[in-house]
């Protein structure tokens, strides 16, 4: 299997996933400016909307959205627990989950980093954005991990987005001006993510190895 991807975009979770089950995965970095593989095809040929991430199958098929791309690989390893059985009601709360991290935390970014564009929509984004973390770092009081005890594959997908926020915690290509210091139970799931060998390795081989450094500490 092929993953096309950007250094610390969201297809940093597949990545990751991707080393949780131990899997065969080949990367191939796109140029965002022009649509381009590092292989010099046209990216836009496998994704017409041009952005990452893009699996291809074994097949030669394609999957072009990160949740379908996260379930698929996790599905590939089910005994590894990063998604419950298909048609159980535990795989249908991680869909709601990864639903809301789509809609409401990745949507959510994308006045912030295209500050200039959005203009004074940010006034309403970022609130909005920082609302619905306060309530992630809610239900990380009493848990280790989004799902319960577990980790899974919600949890490499809100790693990857948590990065573009918090500048310190993720030396990213993106930035957006919004800051979680505040929010401790947030910081300590994202510390334990980060520790993590499939984390730490995914990081290094996107050259974010300034990542892989020590777990941020609460104040």
């Amino acid at each position: 299997m092929k993953l096309y991807t950007m250094p610390a975009s969201c297809a940093l979770a597949p990545h990751i996933v991707a080393h949780e089950l131990g899997l065969d995965l080949e990367l191939c970095r796109v140029d965002h400016t022009r649509h381009v593989t590092e292989e010099g095809d046209d990216f836009l040929s496998l994704n017409p909307h041009g952005y990452v991430p893009v699996l291809v199958l074994d097949d030669g098929s394609l999957l072009r959205e990160g949740p379908a791309i996260l379930q698929y690989l996790a599905d590939l390893k089910p005994q590894h627990r990063l998604a419950p059985p298909n048609g159980s009601l535990a795989r249908y709360r991680l869909q709601e989950m990864l639903g809301f991290l789509n809609s409401e935390i990745h949507k959510g970014f994308v006045p912030l980093l295209y500050a200039r564009l959005a203009g004074r929509y940010i006034e309403t984004a970022r609130p909005k954005l920082e609302a619905r973390y306060a309530w992630i770092d809610r239900l990380l009081a009493d848990r280790a991990f989004l799902m319960g005890a577990d980790f899974t594959v919600a949890d490499a997908y809100l790693y990857a987005l948590t990065g573009w926020g918090q500048a310190s915690w993720l030396t990213s290509y993106y930035r957006a001006d919004i800051h979680f210091d505040a929010l401790h139970h947030l910081a300590a799931w994202y510390g334990r993510v980060r520790t993590r060998d499939s984390v730490r390795r995914a990081l290094r081989e996107e050259g974010l190895e300034a990542a892989a450094g020590p777990a941020p500490q609460n104040g």
